[in-house]
């Protein structure tokens, strides 16, 4: 991997993604189904923010102190992603090279970036994207 290569090569594609409507108990399946700490929200195929699994963390330790399960699934299903996600999300382009990325997830701590290509989201990528790549490169017979 050159640092200089496009992010679409290293990318994640296949996404599973919420939209604003959409009640936290609905990502918090999602998290409980799936290893991954971000979830891109998505109204008609563009990006309008992103939920994390800190979001609901912090959600579930703010509501419920110690409550009963039956409330838990309430508030949960009571309150919808747009009152939690975060709206201003830094955004790449799948032309922008991973080294950009890089700078991004150094500069600002960030865990993801969603790539879009003409306002509709596309991809996201993790610095686990990048090391992944890394190991692929550096032991291609023993990655898989």
């Amino acid at each position: 991997m050159n640092i200089n290569d496009k992010i679409s090569t290293i990318m994640s594609k296949h996404l599973v993604t919420v939209s604003p409507k959409d009640s936290m108990l609905d990502v918090k399946k999602i998290f409980d189904e799936y290893k991954f700490h971000h979830i891109p929200v998505v109204e008609f195929k563009g990006l309008v923010g992103i939920i994390s699994k800190s979001d609901l963390l912090h959600f579930q330790r703010k509501y419920y102190h110690q409550s009963d399960t039956l409330t838990e699934i309430g508030k949960l299903r009571a309150f919808k992603v747009e009152e939690l996600m975060t709206n201003k999300v830094a955004v790449l382009e799948p032309e922008d090279s991973i080294g950009t990325a890089l700078e991004i997830f150094k500069e600002n701590q960030f865990h993801c970036i969603p790539i879009v290509s003409e306002n509709e989201l596309i991809g996201m990528i993790t610095p686990y994207d990048v090391m992944s790549q890394l190991l692929v490169d550096a032991y291609p017979d023993t990655t898989s």
